[in-house]
């Protein structure tokens, strides 16, 4: 049955409840704990016992850090890393270019530094080089270190990393590895097929800071200290978010944690992002993923694929400055290649269909540093996993995004092994690929194949899952900031989705080309703020904007706003019905 009889939304979704067993433990929740039924409600979806919710709403990196020994290799990194410094070796850290890779180079860059030691970093460029190491790049690399660091790549990488002559090479890495893996002296990766898994929600900066860890470890055992390494906690969170990481288990304490160091603004380069994206309250989630992951990811998508990575390593606040403000540039001109590329793919997309297991778009010229972005909101208007693909001279590099539950690396992977692609990999969620023009529609129909037997054709338009309803004088700042509490919110943690029913519209305003700004009450004396962004893109705006009276449901999630000093509760909104 559908929360409120709404099936068919503004935006054609079926509004859907909690299940009956977890409205009956919020309840338990609640009782045991003292807690406002809100914020039970948030603990009993996300599956938390009664007796654990104050543990989990303040979560302590000491309880949840795991064993860096539970990762295979580790001891043996460390080891090998610390050889390393004592003997003066030259070090190099080869790393991907995205926010996960430019984060995880800048931990160790600036833990080497702390020790004394400069290492040389290396990003490949995304269009000359690809994606991970190339054999050019590691064979001229190995010529002038003795010892190569891949980080968030390198665990497919057998021919590479065999051209790293006379020179160990680490890899740490969280993708998807194959049955076999390549001949560095360690893999230390919770994605290796002889892992338990029980680690495999870290992104790579996480993998990264457990070896830190490990350092710090063997560092005392030799009665050495090492670097502090709280402080670089806000490395790992920004990698953690941006990479769409799930927010469980450590990855929670690492944003929580992370979010507290990133607000001392310690750090020139995120301080700097931070004043030119004009963030001006603490930093959240969000901010993570929409202001400054974007921002950190321009270089590698359409500029010098190593800014980002330098950004986030570099002491100096000039130098920070400057990079910042060159970052912003390039996502702006980001946006301007997405949009057009979007268009394009879109309409492809919707010509071929968007009804099977996968939705699928390529073009001549379009840019590679793009094509994740226009994969996902392929996905969003889908509901499918999506592949988008930009060719250039007959080679085509794409991305891929899934929807939950439906494993996208494992195929990618398992078309490159049969010669479909000439290269591809990645991770449940996302996923790179290199494919040849006239192997493109035989590759695509293999994926298609072996993702309907997942069961992705089955996915119809996403539900709206709903917490339940609040009035306009229950969302206050208090109960805000202890919903905040249950987060940080983010991929497999969504925020608590609540609905204001049969409201008032007070006001409503266009903001820029497509959000939109809504006052609404319920008519008692209770009013309440609401942002939609977005909104022009789909029927909300229209609708809302042209309310003539009329009184709807409202859909979101709080949000807490600033302005000037001052906080209020704004409803983030995300949906509507008429009531």
């Amino acid at each position: 049955m559908s929360f409120l009889d709404v099936d068919h939304s503004l935006t054609g979704r079926r509004w859907v409840g909690p299940p009956i067993e977890v409205t009956r433990a919020a309840e338990a929740i609640a009782q045991h704990a003292g807690l406002p039924g809100p914020v039970a409600q948030a603990l009993a979806r996300r599956g938390i016992p009664p007796q654990e919710a104050e543990a989990f709403l303040a979560p302590s990196l000491r309880d949840l850090l795991p064993d860096p020994h539970a990762l295979r290799d580790m001891e043996k990194a460390a080891a090998r890393v610390l050889a390393g410094l004592r003997a003066r070796e030259r070090i190099a850290v080869f790393a991907d270019y995205d926010v996960d890779g430019g984060a995880s180079a800048a931990l160790l860059l600036v833990w080497l530094r702390a020790m004394g030691h400069d290492a040389t970093l290396y990003i490949p460029d995304r269009i000359d080089e690809g994606y991970g190491p190339n054999e050019d790049a590691m064979a001229q690399l190995a010529r002038t270190h003795d010892l190569i660091i891949c980080v968030d790549c390198g665990t497919l990488s057998h021919g590479p990393i065999a051209a790293a002559v006379d020179t160990d090479v680490l890899v740490l890495d969280h993708h998807l590895g194959a049955e076999t893996l390549p001949g560095a002296l360690a893999v230390v990766n919770p994605n290796r097929q002889d892992e338990t898994g029980d680690l495999a929600h870290l992104c790579a900066a996480g993998v990264v800071f457990l070896l830190l860890v490990e350092l710090g470890r063997q560092l005392r055992r030799d009665a050495q200290k090492g670097p502090d390494l709280m402080g670089m906690l806000d490395l790992v969170a920004l990698a953690t978010v941006a990479d769409v990481a799930p927010l469980i288990g450590v990855n929670r304490a690492f944003v929580r944690q992370g979010l507290r160091i990133m607000a001392e603004r310690a750090r020139p380069g995120l301080a700097a992002l931070a004043d030119i994206a004009r963030m001006d309250t603490a930093p959240t989630s969000y901010h993570l993923g929409f202001l400054l992951g974007p921002r950190v990811n321009a270089g590698g998508r359409i500029g010098a694929a190593d800014l980002g990575a330098r950004l986030l390593a570099t002491q100096d606040v000039h130098e920070a400055a400057a990079l910042a403000e060159r970052l912003d540039r390039l996502n702006t001109e980001r946006r301007e290649i997405e949009a057009s590329v979007r268009a394009a793919a879109l309409e492809q997309a919707e010509t071929r269909g968007m009804e099977g297991a996968l939705v699928w778009a390529a073009g001549p010229g379009w840019h590679p540093g793009v094509v994740g972005i226009v994969a996902s909101r392929l996905k969003e208007a889908s509901g499918r996993p999506s592949i988008v693909i930009g060719f250039e001279d007959g080679i085509g590099k794409g991305s891929g995004r899934s929807i939950s539950g439906i494993d996208l690396g494992q195929p990618i992977q398992r078309l490159a092994a049969e010669g479909l692609l000439l290269k591809g990999g990645g991770h449940k969620m996302a996923a790179g690929l290199t494919v040849t023009g006239d192997k493109l529609e035989a590759a695509m129909a293999r994926l298609n194949e072996l993702l309907e037997k997942q069961g992705a054709h089955l996915a119809g338009a996403a539900d709206l899952k709903v917490d339940g309803l609040l009035m306009p004088a229950s969302a206050t700042l208090e109960l805000s900031e202890m919903i905040e509490k249950v987060g940080p919110f983010g991929a497999s943690a969504p925020a608590p989705r609540f609905v204001f029913a049969d409201m008032a519209i007070t006001f409503a305003k266009r903001v820029g080309e497509s959000h939109l700004k809504l006052g609404f009450g319920d008519g008692v004396g209770a009013k309440l703020d609401a942002i939609c962004f977005g909104a022009f893109d789909t029927p909300l705006g229209v609708t809302l904007e042209g309310h003539a009276g009329r009184r709807f449901h409202l859909a979101g999630r709080l949000d807490i706003n600033t302005w000037r000093g001052r906080q209020s509760v704004q409803l983030r909104l995300e949906d509507a019905a008429p009531s």
